[in-house]
C-alpha cells in the first residue's frame, strides 16, 4: 500500500460521495475516464454516460460513508483503490454495506477512475 496514492485517490473517490458534486455532470465527467465502466453492487453494468446521468438526478440521497481506503500501483499510472462503504441515513443508521474496488488511470496528468465494483458486505461496521 502506497500511503501517498491512498491519500490522493481516496480523495478523488470521495468527491464522487458528495451529493454536491454528484449533481455537477462536468465535475463527474472530469473524474470518470471516458471508457469508465461500473459493475454495481446490485450487478448491474453501468457506462459513464448512465452514471453521470443517473448521479445528476439523485434527489435525497442517503450519506455515502466510506473508510479503509488502500491503493496500490499495478503499472505505471495505473492504480487499484479498495474500501468499503454503507448508506447512513438521517437517524445515523447504516445500511446497502459495500466492498468497493475502483481502478484509475493517470490520463494527461490527472487521476481518473477507469472502472468501478461494489460488492455486498456480509459484515457491518
Amino acid at each position: 500500500m502506497d500511503p501517498t496514492l491512498t491519500q490522493q485517490l481516496s480523495q478523488l473517490e470521495a468527491q464522487l460521495h458528495l451529493a454536491d458534486i454528484r449533481h455537477q455532470p462536468e465535475r463527474v465527467l472530469q473524474l470518470l475516464h471516458p471508457a469508465f465502466e461500473e459493475t454495481g453492487r446490485s450487478g448491474q453494468r453501468y457506462t459513464r454516460e448512465t452514471v453521470v446521468e443517473a448521479l445528476r438526478a439523485e434527489s435525497n440521497a442517503a450519506e455515502i460513508v466510506a473508510d479503509g481506503y488502500a491503493a496500490t500501483a499495478l503499472a505505471p499510472g495505473v492504480a487499484l483503490l479498495t474500501y468499503r462503504s454503507a448508506l447512513r441515513d438521517v437517524q445515523g443508521a447504516r445500511s446497502k454495506h459495500t466492498l468497493r474496488s475502483s481502478i484509475w488511470l493517470l490520463t494527461d496528468g490527472r487521476w481518473q477512475l477507469r472502472y468501478h465494483q461494489g460488492t455486498p458486505a456480509l459484515d457491518s461496521w
